[in-house]
């Protein structure tokens, strides 16, 4: 039977906790990463949504004016094409 003292035992399990933080630190680092970059980008998705509709908004406006605009310059050439005719 190996006989194992209280320093070695002590070593033994300060190794296997360092050799945890070794391994498990890099993961969590990793993860944490992630998870605010993926917060970054669903934050910019929603940004680039919001910009989109605004888009289609600004769109349906300029197409209106541009209806109202032939419409006033119809009415308006209307009479003047029909005053140079006389």
């Amino acid at each position: 039977m190996i006989k194992i003292n209280h320093r070695n035992a002590l070593l033994i399990v300060l190794f296997a906790l360092m050799l945890a933080i070794v391994l498990f630190i890099p993961k969590i680092y990793l993860r944490n990463n992630i998870y605010y970059m993926s917060k970054d980008i669903n934050k910019l998705y929603a940004h680039y949504i919001s910009l989109q509709e605004e888009n289609r908004f600004l769109e349906q406006q300029l197409e209106d004016m541009k209806f109202k605009n032939q419409i006033i310059d119809s009415l308006l050439l209307n009479p003047l094409l029909e005053e140079n005719d006389k």
